[in-house]
């Protein structure tokens, strides 16, 4: 196979090619070299990603969570979960089973007889999203969403100034 190059009528063969290939590698992976050690100093070695283990999780302090706080209280609890499980860098895997560990009261006993059904491996093993799911059907139920709903188009305002509003 020979191909040639635009504006010229030199034949490239196929060794050639890989010629230029090779030069090109060299040449960037000389050129990053280069610029990690452009202070002149020796390159420092990258540190691997610490797993983060439940002390490290606790660090941040999510949020417990007793069942009894609403669906104000549910959404707070899941938002700053979240935010812990990625400033900590939390391993997926271990997402729900730190989350859980949260849990107080009724969600606790929820939990719990969860736990029996399914078996603990099966538990421990479904995804983040899964428990947020299963946790989000059991204390946000859509006879209270209906409820909020309605309180927040039956909302009237007083007055017509700004005070008033606010």
């Amino acid at each position: 196979m020979h191909v040639t190059r635009q504006g010229t009528n030199d034949a490239m063969t196929p060794e050639s090619i890989q010629a230029m290939i090779d030069r090109a590698i060299q040449r960037n992976s000389t050129q990053d070299d280069d610029s990690q050690n452009s202070g002149g100093g020796i390159r420092r070695p990258v540190q691997p990603a610490r797993v983060c283990t439940y002390p490290d999780f606790k660090k941040y302090q999510p949020l417990n969570f007793k069942g009894t706080e609403g669906i104000v209280g549910l959404s707070q609890w899941i938002e700053k979960m979240e935010s812990v499980f990625h400033i900590s860098g939390c391993a997926v895997e271990n997402q729900v089973k730190f989350a859980t560990c949260t849990l107080l009261g009724a969600a606790l006993t929820w939990w719990n007889g969860h736990v029996r059904t399914l078996g603990h491996d099966a538990a421990y093993a479904m995804t983040w999203g899964t428990f947020k799911q299963k946790f989000s059907d059991k204390y946000c139920p859509n006879g209270e969403i209906k409820k909020l709903k309605i309180e927040l188009w039956n909302l009237k305002v007083k007055g017509n100034d700004v005070a008033a509003y606010t």
